[in-house]
């Protein structure tokens, strides 16, 4: 059994797909398995796959959410990580989440830097803990700049097996939908601030097309997620506060990108549902951001 099993998820990405192949392969570390899962592509980029070893799931185009579900099955490791397919690695990546392991924890935190195609870099330099329940770390996770992506983490597969995490099939935001719960459900968690992953920024990607239509779909499956994530908390034992306010949080915020028209629908839909009331009132600013906030959130968020 390889200690990691690492999940691609492959769309039209062959500008891509080589640098973050060679960065996953140029590891220092090097036991590990690669999962190609092969999203219906119509470019050369399953070509460019093949020429590295690994396996590779061919389906047809379902989106990233199924994709990852799909090589998740193939996974035979003890720790998954899901990598996005025009991202990558520094090569000491997997060494040190290796040295973090100790403890045998369910999830092992990861630090971020951004990188955009007009060569903009930033380090995102968190926190390091270690042997946190789910819900202590979620505290502090909270604080960063990444929270529910679930590239920033090292899963262990027993634990997401056992617990039957899947990405909701057909929505976009599917981190949002899932990742917040891995954290806080787990039993052991650890932070390593070695900052291995790359995020890049491709100004002609999906999440940052300015079709109004993909701005709907987005808010539409944020507020499926979120209704998912408030009824899957209330299962929880344990101070879930914290965990309520970020994602009620999160919706409130993510309605304000809509036009006024639509913002006026969701609005009514979050008062309805008493989104506010699970924002956090322990200071002063807080309980004055909850009743601007309750009376209309553009008036705070804009």
């Amino acid at each position: 059994m390889p200690k990691f099993s690492i999940v691609i998820p492959v769309y039209n990405v062959e500008k891509y797909i080589k640098r973050t192949l060679d960065n996953v392969f140029n590891q220092t570390y090097k036991d590990f398995e690669v999962i190609i899962v092969n999203d219906g592509c119509t470019d050369k980029s399953i070509e460019l796959a093949k020429e590295y070893k690994v396996k590779i799931v061919n389906d047809k185009h379902v989106g990233v959410s199924e994709a990852r579900n799909i090589g998740e099955k193939y996974a035979k490791g003890e720790y998954l990580l899901f990598l996005d397919s025009d991202d990558y690695w520094d090569k000491e990546l997997l060494e040190n989440i290796n040295n973090s392991l100790d403890n045998k924890p369910d999830l092992v935190r990861f630090q971020i830097r951004t990188v955009t195609d007009k060569d903009e870099i930033i380090d995102y330099n968190e926190e390091e803990f270690e042997g946190l329940n789910g819900i202590e770390a979620f505290k502090k996770i909270v604080n960063f700049h990444f929270i529910e992506s679930i590239w920033c983490y090292a899963i262990k597969r027993e634990y997401y097996e056992k617990e039957e995490f899947k990405f909701k099939k057909d929505t976009i935001h599917e981190d949002f939908g899932l990742t917040p719960l891995i954290i806080i459900k787990a039993k052991k968690v650890n932070s390593i601030s070695y900052i291995g992953y790359n995020y890049y920024r491709r100004s002609g990607s999906i999440m940052n097309t300015p079709d109004y239509s993909w701005t709907q779909r987005k808010v539409h499956d944020f507020y499926y997620h979120y209704k998912y994530l408030r009824k899957e908390i209330e299962k929880l034992k344990g101070d879930t506060t914290i965990f309520k306010s970020y994602i009620a949080n999160s919706m409130l915020k993510k309605i304000c990108e809509l036009n006024t028209e639509d913002y006026k629908v969701y609005r009514k839909k979050i008062k309805e549902d008493k989104v506010a009331k699970d924002l956090l009132s322990d200071t002063i600013p807080r309980k004055i951001k909850k009743v601007v906030v309750s009376i209309n959130p553009r008036l705070y968020y804009k």
